[in-house]
């Protein structure tokens, strides 16, 4: 059986040491597990439950959601704006723990990493993270961890899919999430 996951990465700017990180983990993804790296975060609407109806959801939130319900665990890729996590990602978790009680995060394993410029990689913004994903109900693997701090020097003239040590803890956190998530699937 094959395992399918969905990334999302908290950075919309071109050239995100977040998404270089996603492309990393899309890169050395262990045998038998897929990861989709979802576009159009950007396009989705903030949450407001006044436009959340039935039938007339706004089409990139729609998306969002028909994605998720494709996949058996979720991937979060979280830089750290002002000691917090981006917008864009809490904004993703909000419109997927939607409609109460049919949340597409519910019940699914979800773990989340990142690199930041600062000396601890984000932690903050990834606990943050999995503070909001916790309560929408997903399955956050806690020990599921990496943060990469200095990424602006660490990945000035190295993608991380060239830093073996980035790439060993990258599958580390893939081979527990994606052991969690076949475990759900089945």
């Amino acid at each position: 059986m094959s395992v399918r996951l969905l990334a999302l990465v908290g950075s919309l700017r071109a050239g995100s040491h977040n998404r270089q990180l996603a492309e990393a983990a899309i890169k050395h993804t262990p045998q038998g597990v897929g990861i989709e790296l979802y576009e159009g975060l950007a396009e989705v609407p903030f949450y407001n439950e006044d436009i959340d109806v039935e039938g007339s959801v706004p089409e990139a939130a729609a998306r969002l959601r028909a994605a998720a319900d494709q996949v058996d665990g979720f991937l979060l890729f979280s830089p750290e704006y002002n000691g917090t996590m981006p917008a864009v990602l809490k904004n993703a978790i909000d419109w997927l723990s939607r409609p109460f009680g049919a949340s597409a995060l519910k019940d699914r394993p979800v773990a989340v990493v990142g690199t930041a410029f600062g000396q601890y990689g984000g932690v903050w913004a990834q606990d943050e993270a999995r503070k909001a994903l916790g309560i929408a109900g997903a399955q956050v693997l806690a020990d599921a961890t990496l943060s990469i701090p200095a990424s602006l020097t660490r990945f000035a003239e190295t993608h991380p899919v060239d830093d073996g040590e980035v790439v060993d803890g990258l599958n580390a956190v893939l081979r527990q999430l994606s052991a969690e998530a076949g475990t759900a699937a089945a």
